[in-house]
């Protein structure tokens, strides 16, 4: 059973989250807050498996609290619910600086009850299952034991084409560990930088300008038509799949609004599987922490094509979701520690 505390001044909210949680029968509500000093209380008395943390909060607001109760419990999964907002969205990527877990927004339709339950249940229950499962893997300064160890890559060597692309997918866990790698990597990169976080429209907007801020790198959200250039790094915006085509020999960026893959949009396939037909096997791939399998298949159809491909893993990811998918079926040429990657990719693309 899977033991989570839910903290929001809002009565109504609580009673959303609490219910909606209450609905699996491998959850169970063990309390609620209704401020941040209260939820830092809590935490030290039900000592709970998960989190769910309102922002904006009287007494101490979310960000104070997800600061107390990460000096006692840097492990502990802590989702932030976040509004539809540029405040929302700046104060939510403050939080995930801060080492939030991940996040969800609240409904906006507060009306139906119904409705804003399963938007509730849709986002956070297989967020709260990912976290609390990803903590309770062993792993070194995660849990009680050894990292399992990746099967052996399957794929061919790579191609010896220099790569003329770099992709990246990420999801929970993703907004930081872009950050570390993309702060290490030289503005004097050779190639454009495409990358996929799974996050709704206007936290992509806020979290590319956040990466332009620490990356020696130019790096702002991508529209329609771009074409990647070095040294560049264009993040797809929420709520549409990011593709690449090449046309009369240039590479052009295309937005659309298609179906979701994966559960997602953007999605990393969408993105790494237009890769491999604009590239071929001139691409360096990186699958950096998330819950699920976005990637796997694009990682697939890369390797065919004789691309290099990486994975983060086990040991610093905050879930072993996409980048585990992609090293269990044997196609990261690399499984690598998160330090490790910026000097990895470096190296791949010079």
């Amino acid at each position: 059973m899977i033991r989570v505390l839910v903290v929001d001044d809002s009565a109504l909210v609580r009673r959303l989250v609490t219910t909606s949680l209450s609905l699996d029968p491998e959850i169970e509500v063990v309390g609620i807050a209704v401020h941040g000093r209260e939820a830092v209380d809590r935490v030290e008395e039900l000592r709970p498996d998960a989190v769910t943390l309102d922002i904006e909060m009287p007494v101490l607001d979310g960000l104070g609290a997800l600061a107390a109760i990460r000096r006692r419990h840097p492990r502990l999964p802590v989702i932030m619910f976040s509004t539809l907002t540029e405040k929302g969205a700046t104060k939510t990527l403050e939080a995930l600086s801060l080492g939030a877990s991940d996040f969800v927004t609240k409904p906006s339709n507060t009306t139906s009850m119904a409705e804003s339950m399963a938007s509730v249940r849709e986002q956070l229950i297989p967020k709260v299952k990912a976290l609390v499962g990803a903590r309770r893997v062993v792993g070194p300064g995660r849990s009680e034991g050894p990292a399992r160890t990746p099967p052996p890559v399957r794929v061919a060597a790579p191609s010896t084409t220099r790569p003329e692309v770099l992709v990246i997918g990420c999801s929970t866990g993703g907004p930081d560990a872009l950050s570390r790698v993309l702060e290490e990597l030289p503005g004097t990169l050779r190639v454009p930088v495409l990358v996929v976080q799974h996050m709704p429209p206007l936290f992509t907007t806020m979290l590319a300008e956040r990466l332009d801020r620490v990356s020696a790198l130019s790096v702002r959200e991508a529209v329609e038509g771009d074409v990647p250039a070095p040294g560049q790094v264009l993040v797809a915006p929420g709520g549409l799949h990011l593709r690449v085509r090449r046309s009369a020999g240039v590479v052009r960026v295309h937005l659309d609004d298609g179906p979701q893959e994966n559960f997602c949009r953007p999605a990393v396939d969408a993105l790494f599987r237009s890769a491999a037909e604009a590239y071929g096997g001139a691409v360096a791939a990186l699958v950096l922490t998330g819950m699920g399998q976005d990637g796997l298949i694009g990682c697939q159809l890369l390797a065919e094509q004789g691309a290099w491909i990486a994975a983060q893993d086990e040991a610093s990811s905050v879930v072993w979701g996409m980048p585990g998918a992609v090293a269990s079926a044997g196609l990261a040429h690399e499984v690598l520690p998160l330090e490790d990657v910026a000097g990895k990719l470096a190296a791949a693309l010079a």
